[in-house]
């Protein structure tokens, strides 16, 4: 293993509440009626596709799909930088890869724009050698096209590299990829059997150790 490529969302911040705040304020200003079973389906797709899949069910009219999309963006830069803090164990995991020569990458689904404001927020954008963003590149996850874009700026392998992910459709994209996978789902999802499919399921960050780094060097 030659590189680690960081998920953002979920494993360096926990934005999702962020999120969810953004997008009911915006949608409903614009006649969305924003609910929970809805909410959940649009989880894990990018804010284009999010701002798509509420104007199917609700098409508003006086503004663009961009321009909403837009708003959701601005509101959740606005909202990091309120209140956003560093996941437990990040720095900790990034100083583990940084002390044995690993290139660090960073693999999002989320817009550039809020990347820098993330990575500057929690004082961790001089540990990232590669960053990609799903607005680079022709599908967001669960297509591997934003994990072999980071590969490929850090001048690896993608089965040299492991990727840490705290969702399913993050391991679909890694694992398409061709990469080492380690799952740090939320509590709440932990003991789901969808994320079985990783190499290793931790709980926190902070638990990855020699022992899983050894274990996944072996391809055990």
């Amino acid at each position: 293993m030659k590189a680690v490529i960081f998920d953002m969302d979920g494993v360096l911040i926990d934005s999702e509440p962020m999120w969810k705040e953004a997008e009911k304020q915006v949608f409903s200003s614009v006649g969305v009626k924003v609910s929970e079973e809805l909410s959940a389906k649009s989880a894990a797709m990018t804010t284009k596709e999010v701002t798509a899949f509420w104007y199917s069910y609700f098409p508003w009219s006086g503004k663009s799909l961009e321009q909403v999309e837009n708003e959701v963006i601005d509101r959740v830069e606005a909202l990091i930088y309120e209140r956003g803090q560093a996941i437990g164990g990040v720095k900790e995991a990034l100083d583990f890869f940084q002390k044995r020569n690993f290139k660090i990458g960073l693999s999002t689904n989320s817009p550039s724009q809020l990347i820098s404001v993330v990575l500057s927020k929690l004082e961790i954008s001089s540990y990232f050698q590669a960053i990609s963003s799903s607005d680079e590149v022709e599908k967001g996850k669960p297509h591997p096209a934003v994990y072999l874009s980071t590969a490929k700026k850090l001048n690896v392998e993608p089965s040299k590299c492991i990727a840490i992910e705290d969702s399913f459709s993050g391991l679909m994209a890694a694992k398409k990829a061709n990469m080492k996978t380690v799952a740090v789902p939320s509590p709440m999802e932990f003991g789901d059997e969808k994320f079985d499919i990783s190499h290793i399921k931790l709980r926190q960050l902070s638990d990855f150790t020699e022992f899983e780094l050894h274990k996944l060097m072996s391809d055990i």
